[in-house]
């Protein structure tokens, strides 16, 4: 299907968020919300309405002029406001909140002052929840030349547009590989493995048409924000991924190489684990509203105030009291408090607390996020995904790699999501291409690429997207994902020594929580280094 920007609906009148330069903005004219007293649902309405969500320009300009050395130039010294907290926490993500909680269970009176750079509370928290499998692959234009869907109902590889021999390979794979390493121990194969991405294992272990290596590329980016050529075999055969079922691997312990996360999912899915609705975001908000009854997140008198659109410049740890110093969009402003946790991206605090040791300072500087493009769509109804017969799509070399139908009983919306990471790179590597590219990528081409695909998928069962969209919501996370230790990429793996370990050591008053210090992108991950962190303190 082959349509025009105003067949796809461009010149139509639709809710937008636009962007600048990359950088989201509102297309209605932007809030800012620094200093202002006000509740946690009022945040959220602002955020929603005016379009700033995401990794924003405001929210990104104070920290990327520290990294440039510029922000000293012009701004002037912190000037003390008079307050003075128990604990101040830089951050106001799942791991800040859940520290300032920790604390506060610990110590009912204690004061605390949580600063932020974002103007809503949730930091990561607030992207865009994704889970279950697939219930559909396109292979798309991008990859085979022509879009053709198929759902992964019985017998699905017949029908892909594949090659013959790439089918046979398939099944294969998939129901009754053979033994790709024989003569080797099972640790032999697992070191295999672990020097191998899961592309690579498919091309040089098992001789794969290149068709398969394709189709197969983007399972992992669901998960990890990059695809299978930078995704670990030890890990996609921890995962369950086609290809490693003859090489009698037992599959009741993981392998000393496969990444914390996957050591730590392993295994099936306790039916007692329950989700919200709306992500780790309804967590974050249901801490925020125990502390502070009322949901006014920076009344003077309240022991717990949330301070949001200040990003923290400056933390030092003096004789008498730790100094955090923050900029209010008009001044440096300081507080005095007694302890710190630093909850926020690892890689920006050398340029917080500069009197780091060198070793602590360049293991922060390690933690390079993978970059995340989340995108929701308000559809008139759901009537095209009913005729198509699929909730939840993978996409095998589009832009937007799955395309997935919000849950029954909320007003129709689709959210896609696109991971920018430049894989064949590394997750490294790929991660700061990715999120150079993603920074100049336009509005314009994003939103027609969310129409496009729509169309592509949808357009065959009556969806019509210049009519059928009645709004675009496009979250960017230049810096998304944290960092995670998986082979092949870290020799140092699991043996260390590893970074995390050098830089989430404790300063004096100041401790390093946040999933970065872990590494891990997950909400366990996070909460854990917070009551980690709040342990150190309390010692």
């Amino acid at each position: 299907m082959s349509l025009n920007s105003r067949d796809l609906g461009m010149s139509r009148s639709v809710s937008r968020r636009d962007f600048l330069d990359g950088m989201a903005v509102s297309a209605l004219g932007s809030v800012v919300a620094g200093g202002t007293p006000g509740t946690a649902e009022t945040a959220q309405e602002s955020a929603t309405l005016s379009g700033l969500r995401g990794g924003t320009a405001e929210a990104l300009s104070v920290p990327h002029a520290l990294r440039d050395g510029r922000f000293w130039q012009y701004a002037g010294p912190p000037e003390l406001i008079g307050e003075s907290y128990d604990l101040v926490v830089v951050g106001g993500g799942l791991s800040g909140v859940s520290a300032a909680y920790e604390w506060l269970r610990r110590e009912p009176g204690a004061r605390i002052l949580v600063l932020d750079n974002h103007d809503e509370v949730g930091g990561q928290a607030r992207r865009g929840v994704f889970r279950g499998a697939p219930d559909g692959v396109m292979c798309d234009e991008e990859t085979f030349g022509a879009d053709t869907l198929v759902t992964l109902a019985s017998d699905w590889i017949s029908r892909l547009p594949i090659a013959e021999r790439a089918r046979q390979e398939l099944r294969t794979l998939y129901r009754d590989p053979p033994d790709w390493l024989p003569g080797l121990s099972a640790e032999g194969r697992q070191e295999r493995l672990a020097g191998l991405t899961y592309s690579g294992f498919l091309r040089e272990v098992c001789g794969a048409h290149q068709d398969v290596e394709r189709f197969c590329r983007t399972m992992s980016c669901q998960e990890w924000g990059y695809d299978a050529r930078a995704f670990g075999a030890i890990d996609a055969w921890g995962t369950g991924y086609p290809g490693f079922g003859g090489l009698g691997l037992d599959a009741d312990k993981p392998s000393r190489f496969n990444s914390p996360t996957v050591q730590k999912e392993w295994g099936p899915t306790s039916p007692d684990i329950s989700y919200f609705s709306d992500g780790n975001q309804a967590l974050v908000r249901k801490m925020v509203d125990r502390m502070i009854p009322g949901g006014r997140l920076d009344r003077p008198g309240e022991r717990v105030r949330v301070r949001l659109s200040s990003p923290v410049v400056s933390v030092r740890d003096g004789a008498a009291a730790a100094s955090v110093a923050y900029f209010d969009g008009h001044r440096v402003l300081a507080v005095e408090a007694g302890a710190v946790i630093m909850a926020c991206w690892s890689a920006v605090i050398p340029y917080l607390v500069p009197e780091l040791p060198a070793e602590q300072r360049r293991a922060l500087g390690r933690a390079v996020r993978v970059p995340l493009l989340h995108a929701t769509v308000r559809v008139r109804d759901r009537e095209a995904w009913r005729r198509a017969g699929v909730r939840r799509v993978r996409w095998t070399g589009a832009y937007w790699c799955l395309t997935e139908l919000g849950p029954p009983g909320e007003p129709p919306a689709v959210r896609l999501l696109a991971t920018p990471c430049r894989s064949e790179l590394g997750p490294e590597a790929g991660a700061v291409a990715g999120r150079q590219e993603l920074i100049k990528a336009p509005y314009e081409l994003l939103e027609h690429t969310v129409r496009d695909q729509l169309a592509r998928l949808l357009g065959p069962f009556g969806f019509d997207p210049a009519g059928d969209i009645e709004a675009i919501t496009v979250d960017r996370w230049g810096h998304g994902n944290a960092p995670e230790y998986c082979r092949p990429w870290h020799a140092f793996y699991p043996d260390g020594p590893l970074p995390a370990d050098a830089a989430r050591r404790r300063f004096g008053r100041i401790a390093i929580a946040g999933s970065d210090s872990v590494p891990a992108a997950r909400a366990d991950a996070a909460i854990t280094a917070a009551f980690r962190a709040v342990e150190e303190l309390a010692r």
